[in-house]
Order: structure tokens, then sequence, then C-alpha cells
């Protein structure tokens, strides 16, 4: 192992090492996660407040109150309610789209910027809602900033982090989201304990905090090598600033690579034409099998509802933000671990570890709620602790599988001419399921009851398997090498054989 890290050109490893400049501008750009995390959190933690549900979501709060006879599974299933927390993935979606081609055309940079004033926005309308309007199109704002983000930020992180540091940089960003999360978790926490009932707005409004540190970061941040040869002949400019990245004046093999990239991106008009050509088969599955997985395996279920599925056991209302924080802490620091194991165990043996972790947890949590849990009453307590453990060991064998992995595989498997194109379809397919499993959640526990968890636990297995017989290790190849990985893949190697052997005969 030792001889392929000494630094030759044959083994395709570029010169340069973790400088101080790459670790500042990755870290202003993954605010970009922590706002998307804190989004998250948030709107869990808000919703199962009742000063908040009683302002905006009278009816919601009636049934909580009020009605004796409704299932403990349904009590929280009002259309409105869940329209509050997807409309944010609604918005993102469409911004996606538009954030592709800003990313392409004018650098990573500006998205980012376009992503932090959206953020800013739309955190101010929420803090201040006097109706439920205001409320929703505050999130929409919101949604539009996170399109951005996730569109620019891990494309940002993959293209500034030296290749054998990229996965715990990329890692990055789904820790920030997790922090995210948590700070979210902790301030809900304590703003419920508010006398007058108005916590939730500080909540809201906090978004901004993070919304203005990536604002004001992002004027600052340099744009990404690949970006600047994109979309200028200059190329002196991106060889200074690889330079000032990698803290060494010989880059030329990696500028070299990322100029011939350039010129084949360049040669293209119409990325998402050219991303359906067989060639591209196993980036376009990828694409859009990952991001649906990693929304499939439920987490978002237990992120955004956490607080109100805590509340259907029967843990109070301060209780239920209590154990979501404790959820956090445990995302976040899974996650973390993730960021130091990747680039030295592989992507894969993340994913198998996960997946049969979430599995077991998954299959035990709804054997417990099934037993134990019926339309009315509660659990005892014994038994939700023991539910708020196992949600602890899903969460973590999320925190370093499909968390972190659903946005590190995709960003890193693209070659550069597909690449804007190809995360943006990852972010788009992303938003869709995940307003889709928002959107429809509730009602699901409604009617599911307990076995919403053994639907989910069933496509772990599903995305499992998938990953074991499909996903090429990519640990330590460079980005503008990726091709070869697949070429090499028992499966995929078929696919673009046969594409390979077309091109021949027409020549």
């Amino acid at each position: 192992m030792a001889v392929a890290l000494a630094i030759t050109d044959e083994g395709g490893q570029y010169n340069g090492r973790m400088t101080l400049f790459v670790v500042l501008s990755c870290m202003m750009a993954a605010m970009g996660g922590v706002i998307f995390g804190y989004d998250i959190g948030i709107s869990g933690g808000v919703t199962s407040m009742e000063p908040f549900l009683k302002k905006f979501f009278p009816d919601v709060y009636r049934k909580m109150k009020e009605d004796t006879k409704i299932s403990n599974y349904c009590k929280f299933d009002s259309q409105l309610l869940t329209s509050f927390t997807s409309s944010l993935y609604v918005a993102g979606l469409f911004a996606t789209f538009l954030a592709s081609s800003v990313t392409k055309a004018f650098g990573r940079k500006p998205s980012i910027l376009a992503g932090g004033a959206a953020f800013l926005a739309g955190s101010a309308l929420g803090g201040a809602a006097l109706n439920v309007y205001m409320l929703i199109f505050g999130r929409i704002l919101l949604g539009i900033g996170v399109g951005f983000a996730n569109q620019s930020v891990p494309l940002y992180l993959s293209e500034m982090a030296p290749p054998r540091y990229r996965g715990a940089i990329n890692n990055g960003f789904q820790f920030s989201i997790g922090i995210g999360a948590l700070v979210a978790n902790l301030i809900n926490f304590g703003t419920e304990k508010i006398e007058g009932g108005w916590g939730w707005r500080i909540s809201l409004a906090m978004a901004a905090v993070p919304a203005s540190i990536l604002t004001l970061g992002a004027i600052f941040l340099p744009e990404t090598p690949n970006s600047l040869i994109q979309n200028s002949s200059d190329h002196d400019k991106a060889k200074t600033l690889l330079q000032r990245i990698r803290g060494t004046s010989d880059v030329q093999a990696e500028l070299d690579d990322l100029i011939k990239a350039s010129l084949v991106a360049k040669s293209i008009n119409h990325p998402i034409k050219k991303i359906i050509q067989r060639k591209y088969r196993p980036q376009l599955v990828m694409a859009i099998a990952i991001p649906f997985f990693q929304q499939v395996t439920g987490i978002n279920v237990i992120a955004f509802y956490a607080p109100i599925l805590f509340r259907t056991i029967g843990i109070g209302e301060s209780a239920s933000l209590l154990s979501s924080v404790v959820t956090g802490v445990v995302g976040a620091g899974s996650t973390f671990i993730s960021m130091l194991i990747v680039d030295k165990f592989g992507r894969r043996a993340l994913f198998m570890v996960g997946g049969i972790q979430m599995f077991v947890s998954q299959m035990l949590v709804g054997g417990i709620m099934a037993a134990q849990l019926g339309d009315h009453g509660t659990v005892s307590k014994g038994y939700a602790y023991l539910v708020i453990f196992l949600i602890c060991i899903y969460v973590a064998g999320f925190g370093w599988s499909w968390g972190p992995l659903g946005w590190l595989v995709p960003s890193e498997i693209y070659q550069l001419e597909i690449r804007s194109a190809g995360q943006s379809i990852t972010v788009a397919v992303s938003f869709v399921f995940t307003f889709v499993v928002a959107q429809t959640f509730l009602s699901m526990l409604c009617h599911f009851k307990a076995g919403i968890f053994f639907f989910f636990g069933g496509w772990v297995v599903v995305m499992t398997a998938f990953v074991y017989f499909l996903l090429p290790e990519t640990k330590n190849v460079p980005i503008e090498q990726m091709e070869k990985v697949w070429k090499e893949h028992w499966f995929w190697k078929r696919i673009l054989g046969e594409e390979d052997d077309e091109i021949k005969i027409h020549h």
C-alpha cells in the first residue's frame, strides 16, 4: 500500500497536502449543510410544539388534545401540516435545475452565494410569520436556498479536496447537516420552555445565523480550479490557485488533467442529453438509485418526525425533544467517525455494515411497537427507552453509511462533462423522494401503524444488495480517472463493452 502512495505520475496520485486554505474554504462552504440540517431538525421540533400547532394548525392541535377516539398513529395526519415540512423540497427541486445552469455557467461560488441569500430571506419570513401563507412562503425561499446549496456545495468540496482526502472532506457536508440538525434540536428544547409560547419564532429565525456566515463566506471563498478552467481561457490563474490550494508549486500533472477534462466538457452543449447515452449508463443509474435509496432508508422520517414519533409512543413534549437531541448527537458522532475511516476502509464496507445495522434495529423497533403500542394508551417506560436506544443504533448505522455516502459517492463518480448535470439529477431525485416520503409519512404511519418500520427495513435489504453487486469501490481514485473503475466492474463492463464495440465497428 505504501508504494502506491509514493507520489509518482503513473500511480495517478497528484502532489499536494491538506492546506489550511482548503480547510477554511471547505468549512465555509459546508455551512450550506448546516443550514439544511438546521432546517430538517427545526421543522420536526417546531411541529410538535403546542403553541405553534395552536396558531397555524388548529385542527391538528384539537385532534391531539381532545379527540380520544383517534388512533395513536393518526394524531398528526394532516395534509397542511405535512405541506409545511415539504414545501421546502418542492421549491428545492425547481431551484436545483436553475442552480445547475448557474453552477456550470458562472462557477460554484455564485451558486453558493445565491443559496445563502435565499436562506436569509426565508428565515426572516419564517420568524416573523403571522399566518400559514407567510410561513409556507418562508419555507419556499428556504427551499430555493437548499436547492442551490445542495447542488453547489458537494461539487465545491469534491473539487477543492485533494483526491486522497476527498471522502473525508465530502463527508464533512453530511457531518455539517448532522451538526445543523443537532443545534436545531437543542434550540427547540430551549425555546419550547419560553412562557409566552412564541419560542418557535426564535427557532425559525435562528436559521439566519448559518445563512449569514454562508453568504459572507461565499464572498471570500475562492472559486474551484475546475470551474476557473471551465470558464476562462487564462489557465495561469487556475495554476496559481492550485498551487495555493495544494501547498506545492508542482501541480502540472493535476492541472493538465483538469484542462483535458474541461476541453471534453466544453465540447458538450446538452449535458442532460449527454448523460442519457449508453457510455454514462452506470453513472445515470447511480445518480438516480443512490438518492432514492437514501430516502427510503426511512431516515428523514426519523429526522423530521422524531419528536412526533416519540410523542406517539407517549413521551411528553419536552422529553420527546430531548430524545431527538440524543439521536442528533449520535448521528453527528457517527458521521464524524465515517469522515475518519471512509478513505481507509472504503465506501462499500461502510455501506454493508450500516445496512445490516439499520435493518436489524428497524425490525426490532417495528416488533416492539407492533406488540406494545396499540391504537390507544402508551408504551411502558422501559420499552420507550428501548425504542429510543434502537433508534440511536439505527441513526448511527445511517450516519456512517447512507448518510454521508449518499452525497459522497454521486459527487465523485461523474466525469467533468456530465458532473453538473449528474449532481443535479442526484439532488433532484433526492428532493422528489424526500418530498414524497415527507408528504406521505404521517398518512402511512396512520395506515401501516408499526408496519412502517418493516416497510423501510425491506428497502434497506434491497439497497444493501444493490451496493454489494453493482457499486464498485471508488476510494483513492482521482475524479479525472473515474471511468476506469466502471470499465473493470463485472456487470458494468458488459454494458460499456458493447458500447466500445459499436464505436470500433463505426471507425
